[in-house]
């Protein structure tokens, strides 16, 4: 990286990439802001552990996460882009009127910007086991709206006791033949009425005190090995998939204290916008949406987020330009 690039003021810089980062990214090169976006830890985000990825529009054949992915990069590099893998680890928001955030990465460089559009994205929690990794992609999920429709007439399980593992039983009850619910505990956490869609779908089996402790198969899952922690014994239950669904975790880590957010972290923006509660500072994606958390939405917040950050620059540089 080039002193000069370093030392210059950039009109915004993009944390994360994803479908809300790149295409972020799109927006501002195309409207002659020069973007610079650091892609973080995992370059294109959630999407490039996903296989396959039949519902983004504009793809009649499908693709796999990472090669939609790379192709978003190159989407957004085509237009002036800057593409730089490093990971943020320090963000200073302007504090002195001067209308100028600093950003500082792992490797040491430093950005001046105007303005700054955050996209790092939620991840999804896991159990721990070790077969979530090796089955990753190939039986193991956690996002039933996405990978659902490839268990159609199959059967699966889904681990927790939320809302979310609701949504996602119910959800696949749709599509699957038989869907298990294991619940760690005696009860469910879920809400009364998520609670009760569970209790009046007749292919899905609620089996509280069942805990997933590992899953077997060729290349692919086959089994799931479950744990009763009542009567402790160990039983396999012969599925095609399993959804974890306990929860996801939005990567604020770097802005608490620092940005508004709810009970869970995620990021809170005003009104019908992008912007968060720092002028100049705009979320978008999962990082700042815990409902829909699917690549087109988190695109199309990226979209809105350019153009917030785009008429948000423009008219600072309108009110500066007297004193410049």
């Amino acid at each position: 990286m080039s002193q000069n690039v370093e030392n210059k003021i950039h009109q915004t810089i993009i944390i994360g990439s994803g479908p809300a980062g790149y295409t972020a990214a799109i927006y501002a090169a195309r409207a002659n802001m020069e973007p610079i976006i650091i892609t973080g830890m995992q370059p294109g985000g959630q999407l490039t552990t996903t296989t396959e990825v039949e519902n983004f529009p504009g793809y009649p054949n499908g693709i796999t996460g990472p090669e939609m992915m790379v192709e978003l990069q190159q989407q957004a590099e085509r237009f002036g882009t800057q593409v730089i893998f490093d990971m943020v680890t320090q963000v200073e928001f302007d504090k002195s009127g001067q209308h100028i955030h600093k950003v500082r990465t792992a490797n040491g460089q430093e950005f001046s910007t105007r303005s700054i559009i955050i996209s790092t994205g939620a991840s999804a929690k896991y159990l721990g086991l070790e077969d979530e990794t090796k089955y990753a992609g190939s039986g193991v999920s956690a996002c039933a709206t996405c990978d659902g429709f490839f268990y159609r007439g199959k059967d699966v399980a889904v681990i927790g006791g939320g809302d979310t593992a609701a949504e996602e039983a119910t959800y696949l009850a749709k599509l699957c033949r038989k869907v298990y619910l294991l619940v760690r505990k005696e009860e469910m956490r879920a809400s009364k009425v998520m609670q009760e869609r569970v209790f009046k779908t007749p292919n899905l089996e609620l089996m509280y005190n069942h805990e997933l402790i590992g899953l077997e198969g060729d290349g692919v899952v086959e089994k799931a090995i479950i744990y009763n922690n009542q009567t402790e014994q160990q039983s396999q239950l012969q599925v095609d998939g399993v959804f974890i669904a306990i929860g996801h975790k939005p990567n604020t880590d770097l802005f608490v204290g620092m940005l508004d957010m709810d009970a869970n972290g995620y990021l809170l923006t005003r009104d019908k916008t992008t912007h968060t509660n720092v002028p100049g500072v705009f979320a978008c994606g999962d990082v700042q949406d815990h409902i829909y958390r699917q690549a087109v939405t988190a695109a199309g917040s990226g979209c809105m987020a350019a153009l917030d950050a785009e008429r948000y620059v423009a008219e600072l540089e309108a009110a500066l330009s007297p004193a410049l």
